[in-house]
């Protein structure tokens, strides 16, 4: 859907009985999903991700109201068995418990703490704006569960949306930390930043590097113009509040307290950001800061390779992640999890300057950035994150091989299901349908690709519904 065909939804809800009143500004905004090219797991531990957009949206418009009510219209919702249409009062937004309370109530209400906890966030930190009602429509054409930021798109869209209508400009950094602090407190969701930066700040026929300590947004960069990246939806649905995602997450920071409980360092909350967090004076509180040779050298074979939760506790005393339980009984793969964090941030650095300084005939830059895309791949797997339909769309493009065209591929984001990117030449369209149909073919169903980009939030602004 472009603007245009928003537009048109829009003012199909404009009149008694609609969305929207006739006669007062309607204003519209936009977030993208996004593809995760490189980095996944690495934004939490403080890595460099490289982060580009899709095509797929979500759009929100947003009115002001007299009568102090906040009215949610998604019709969209109604086909997956949930509310479409919730209204709150503005009063109802003051309390965090109440709202993160209100979007737990049934599954059906569940979408809604990714929507009330945007409006909350903005009732909270900005009362003496935010005081009249809010009549909100939301559509996306952002697939849900498939590892490409479905949640990152609503919150973004809805969140500059609801502000401008209120007369409040939230951009940039800022704006991705209010979303962020959304889904990590209303939803429950233990993200980290990128997903919400890279929907804000990306840009059509870009990637996005960033270091997240806690959002080092670097220039744009273009790839040649002679590579094309695809990406496939595997058909296993991907959560980010999953237990694999969370156990994967908490094992990193498991990793990270035991290295700096060998070396005596002192870790504490560090309460100067939004986000809560725990740092140390040496490495930050980040993982990604431990250079990997250092890492082999000194730390590496005196991590256990599992614990249970509660074996971890007693030997380390607490838990430094705020956003992820300790199950006492879970078995957490630490070993694998601290290494992935330490090396995937390198092999993100390297792949980053290889697509800089690579030029349109540079295949050797290529066959570079596609290992390290595949060596990524593995490490997911090791990290109890991998799954059999995405380890397939993986082996067919090893098959195909860099001759084909095909450089690399890797599952993106959480992992455990989702997405699996692919970078390739232009040229080997022909080759990477091919694949994309064998894939089809083995598991039974028609998968769904992602081609193309499009402009992030801040790029597209905020547009009006016109009369």
């Amino acid at each position: 859907m472009d603007l245009k065909d928003f537009q048109s939804v829009a003012r199909r809800q404009l009149g008694e009985g609609g969305t929207f009143s006739t006669g007062r500004p309607v204003a519209i905004g936009r977030a993208p999903g996004r593809l995760d090219l490189m980095g996944g797991n690495d934004d939490y531990t403080g890595g460099l991700v490289f982060e580009s957009t899709i095509r797929e949206a979500t759009f929100a418009a947003a009115q002001l109201r007299d009568d102090g009510a906040v009215v949610l219209a998604n019709p969209q919702m109604a086909a997956s068995g949930w509310d479409p249409l919730v209204t709150v009062s503005l009063d109802d937004l003051d309390d965090e418990t109440a709202v993160r309370d209100f979007a737990g109530r049934s599954e059906a209400l569940r979408w809604t703490a990714y929507t009330l906890g945007c409006l909350h966030y903005l009732r909270s930190r900005h009362a003496d704006r935010v005081r009249a009602g809010l009549s909100l429509l939301i559509h996306s054409d952002v697939p849900l569960n498939k590892g490409v930021s479905s949640s990152a798109s609503v919150e973004v869209a809805v969140m500059k949306t609801a502000a401008h209508a209120w007369g409040i400009d939230l951009r940039g950094e800022e704006l991705a930390t209010a979303c962020q602090w959304t889904e990590n407190v209303i939803a429950q969701s233990a993200c980290g930043i990128m997903d919400q930066i890279a929907v804000t700040l990306g840009d059509e026929g870009c990637v996005l590097p960033m270091l997240c300590q806690p959002a080092c947004v670097e220039p744009l960069v273009s790839l040649p113009q002679s590579l094309q990246v695809w990406a496939v939806d595997s058909g296993v649905s991907h959560q980010v509040s999953g237990i694999e995602y969370e156990a994967a997450r908490a094992a990193a920071f498991m990793g990270y307290k035991l290295i700096c409980d060998l070396e005596g360092i002192p870790v504490k909350e560090d309460d100067s950001g939004p986000i809560a967090r725990f740092t140390d004076p040496v490495w930050s509180g980040y993982l990604a800061n431990l250079p990997p040779s250092l890492f082999r050298a000194r730390y590496a074979a005196k991590l256990p390779e599992t614990l249970t939760g509660s074996e971890f506790l007693r030997l380390a005393g607490m838990h430094v992640d705020p956003f992820t339980p300790i199950v006492p009984e879970y078995r957490y793969a630490i070993a694998a999890n601290t290494r992935y964090a330490v090396e995937e941030n390198h092999r993100v650095h390297l792949f980053s300057e290889l697509a800089r300084g690579a030029g349109d005939d540079s295949e050797r830059a290529f066959r570079q950035m596609g290992e390290l895309m595949y060596q990524s791949h593995y490490a997911y797997s090791e990290c109890g994150l991998g799954a059999e339909a995405t380890d397939l769309l993986v082996q067919l493009a090893r098959e195909a091989g860099a001759a084909s065209g095909i450089f690399g591929a890797k599952i993106t984001g959480g992992g455990a299901g989702g997405t699996v990117a692919f970078l390739g030449l232009k040229s080997a369209a022909d080759a990477f349908q091919s694949l994309v149909r064998r894939f089809g073919e083995t598991r039974g169903f028609d998968p769904y690709v992602f081609e193309g980009s499009s402009m992030g939030a801040d790029r597209f602004g905020i547009a009006t519904l016109g009369y």
